[in-house]
């Protein structure tokens, strides 16, 4: 299986003394100490920052638009890896409340789609420029039948920030307003915020609201 083995980066507080944890996916051709770098930047004292590292630098070979078999097996083991990432913050003590799940590109759709599949009150959901995995929606808008929505988790209570500008050569915007309504149809308190002609970046703003999600998950 495909990041099967792939190690689990940390920085920030050790998680044995750490209040919450911030588990972090990178994008696609990078790796977890340049997401981890991010993660420094929006993680007060007191929390710990784990990043798996995916095989190749890739957590699935084709777009995120692309039908979902044809990231497989890469994508089931992008999502155990993500689960993997949980279950360590978990074993120390840490209720998933007190756990903040991100991602950047490639690593915000895994973590929109790992979160929706899952459920569950999280401490929030961080996702910068990403939306959730498989084929997009045909030009009459009616969904294909490889891209289901009906979600069936429950994310009550759960914030979930999706930040992206308007004119991302990687995610349309479709895709990230759909996203958004899929979350607040699952419970989730949504903040989606789009930017006008940012590209695929993160801007400061998007720091600065990811920041105050991880902060309120502090004890």
């Amino acid at each position: 299986m495909p990041h099967e083995s792939a190690p689990i980066r940390t920085a920030g507080t050790p998680l044995a003394d750490a209040s919450a944890a911030l588990i972090l996916l990178h994008g696609r051709g990078a790796g977890a100490a340049d997401i981890l770098a991010l993660g420094r930047e929006i993680a007060p004292e007191g929390v710990a920052l784990l990043a798996p590292d995916a095989d190749g630098a890739t957590w699935y070979p084709l777009s995120f638009l692309a039908p979902l078999d044809a990231n497989q097996p890469h994508l089931d083991g992008a999502l155990a890896a993500v689960g993997r990432a949980v279950a360590q913050a978990e074993a120390a003590g840490l209720d998933r409340q007190r756990i903040v799940l991100g991602g950047f590109s490639q690593g915000a759709c895994l973590t929109l789609e790992w979160t929706a599949r899952t459920g569950g009150r999280w401490g929030g959901v961080l996702a910068l420029s990403g939306g959730l995995i498989g084929t997009g929606e045909d030009p009459d808008g009616k969904p294909p039948a490889d891209k289901r929505f009906d979600y069936s988790a429950d994310l009550t209570g759960t914030p979930v920030f999706l930040g992206c500008s308007d004119v991302d050569p990687h995610i349309p915007l479709s895709r990230v307003r759909r996203s958004a309504l899929v979350f607040s149809d699952l419970g989730a308190d949504v903040d989606e915020r789009i930017y006008k002609g940012m590209g695929h970046a993160v801007n400061r703003d998007e720091l600065d609201a990811c920041r105050a999600i991880v902060a309120a998950a502090m004890p």
